[in-house]
């Protein structure tokens, strides 16, 4: 009876395609461990099995299962919350690399930058790099260099021959930057912080942001840093979590500070009516802070809706919109079931703006209206429950959204939110816009190009890179691909079209 119910139950939960495939899976985990339970209450008190046989084959279980811990670690889960084990002889460890060679590592590349999370504008769209080759089985991805790194969710920001990334080396975090070509270590700036979450793992999440030869960092405990391009001299540091009076998220600061005309700007977490901080970039003392709801995971971006600049935030049950200089709210809409927010703001034109998140929540897209005393409200236009984006940002092109809708990369119409296709099961990576190409990282570390139209997804070619869960956004300047996860990184020559 135990295992029938429970094989009905699992078969439910599979079905339930109306819910995210992650609640699905946690609901099946559940089922499990309740027949577990249940089978061996049923063993020891109802079996009717001799008592000698009952005791020993609990002992054995249960000697079993210490074994099985002994040899195998947890590292935390998927995107789709599956439970990940690795044994415990292959725990990492990330060396440090070996310094650079000198040389002019601060010469300009010839290479467009990416200073920040998802790129120059901060929506995953790259438009001024060179066309990239559709084909690469005839020429592949020449893999540059591949080494160990400190445990992170951070990426790559790039400036020059410069690439800054966030890593956890012991018990500090680090703020480091690597030569782009060689991969060593031009300079490295540490502190005391450690941030490690049982299913989203150990390390940083935000990525760096470089602006006017300093970068600005965001660590898992709450610690703004800013140090210098060139050498990683400390210029100044402030612990958001104490400046913002609240509870640290429960998955660790993982917001990308935005840097505007001489503030840097984070999200302070969950923190009431504080929520998002702007810290001036010449010594860090508090500009302004302002905002009515806990922040989240995604990250401040700079938008003109309406004919008005602002700073669009998405926190855990509200969107807000803040004036840039004095940080007043311009407009809120209500959102979400209390879950993880992540993926960017996507604008639509010169007043409409989409949003997207998991956990059963879905897309909306919000039309921003000026009434005749010049104030702003938000004004729902369509939503859709078929499309929800959760770790990764998306894209908008020629009308259509794409992104990876819970994993399996879809395509929606931008008028109406009306599905076009959905296939394609690349799990929870993420993807940039290059050109007219998609890149996207999947998280099983295989790199894919495709050429999505709203007729289909077009997948041309495909590499791999890593083996293991692949969640950090990746960085791109020119022809070069910086990836990285939480425990190796690598930059990869992407071959190009060839041009007359």
């Amino acid at each position: 009876m135990i295992l029938g119910l429970s094989a009905v139950a699992i078969g439910v939960a599979r079905l339930w395609s109306s819910v995210d495939f992650q609640i699905r899976n946690v609901a099946i985990f559940v089922v499990i461990a309740l027949a577990l339970l249940m089978l061996t209450i049923w063993w020891l008190l109802f079996s009717r099995a001799p008592w000698r046989m009952r005791l020993t084959v609990f002992a054995l279980v249960l000697a079993l299962g210490g074994a099985l811990s002994a040899a195998f670690g947890w590292r935390g889960v998927t995107g789709d919350f599956v439970p990940i084990f690795e044994p415990r002889w292959r725990r990492h460890a990330a060396p440090t690399p070996p310094p650079a060679e000198p040389r002019t590592t601060l010469a300009e590349s010839g290479r467009p930058d990416f200073p920040q999370y998802l790129g120059p504008q901060r929506n995953g769209v790259i438009s001024d790099g060179p066309a990239l080759a559709r084909d690469w089985q005839k020429e592949p991805p020449q893999v540059l260099w591949r080494q160990p790194i400190g445990t992170a969710w951070s990426g790559f920001a790039i400036v020059g021959n410069r690439a800054v990334t966030l890593e956890q080396r012991g018990e500090q975090e680090t703020v480091t930057c690597l030569d782009v070509l060689t991969g060593k270590q031009l300079w490295a700036y540490g502190y005391a912080a450690r941030f490690d979450g049982s299913y989203s793992g150990e390390g940083p999440r935000a990525t760096p942001t470089i602006a006017d030869g300093r970068v600005y960092t965001l660590g898992a405990t709450g610690l703004v840093s800013c140090v210098t391009l060139d050498t990683g001299a400390l210029v100044w540091q402030r612990d958001l979590y104490k400046d913002a009076k609240g509870g640290r998220p429960e998955w660790g600061y993982a917001g990308s500070p935005l840097v505007l005309d001489g503030k840097v700007i984070v999200s302070s977490g969950k923190s009431r009516r504080r929520s998002l901080f702007a810290y001036s970039v010449a010594d860090g003392k508090i500009v302004w802070r302002d905002g009515s709801q806990p922040g989240n995971y995604s990250s401040p971006c700079l938008l003109n809706l309406a004919g008005v600049p602002q700073i669009v935030m998405f926190n855990m049950t509200n969107i807000t919109a803040h004036e840039p200089k004095t940080g007043a709210v311009l407009w809120e809409y209500p959102w979400g079931v209390r879950q993880p927010q992540i993926a960017q703001p996507v604008p639509v034109g010169p007043n409409r703006v989409a949003f997207s998140s998991s956990f059963g929540v879905g897309t909306e897209l919000l039309e921003i209206k000026k009434d005749d005393a010049g104030k702003l409200s938000a004004h729902r236009v369509w939503k859709t429950l078929k499309f929800r984006v959760k770790m990764s940002s998306f894209i908008h092109r020629d009308g259509y959204f794409y992104g990876l809708n819970d994993g399996i990369l879809a395509c929606i119409d931008a008028r109406d939110g009306s599905p076009k296709w959905k296939e394609g099961r690349y799990g929870h990576g993420q993807i940039l816009l290059v050109g007219d190409l998609l890149l996207v990282t999947a998280e099983n570390g295989e790199i894919i190009l495709l050429a999505p139209t709203p007729e289909a997804p077009n997948e041309l070619t495909r590499f791999r890179v890593f083996s293991g869960k692949t969640w950090n956004p990746p960085a791109l300047s020119g022809d070069l691909l910086l990836m990285r996860t939480d425990q190796e990184a690598a930059c990869l020559r992407l071959p190009l079209a060839w041009q007359p």
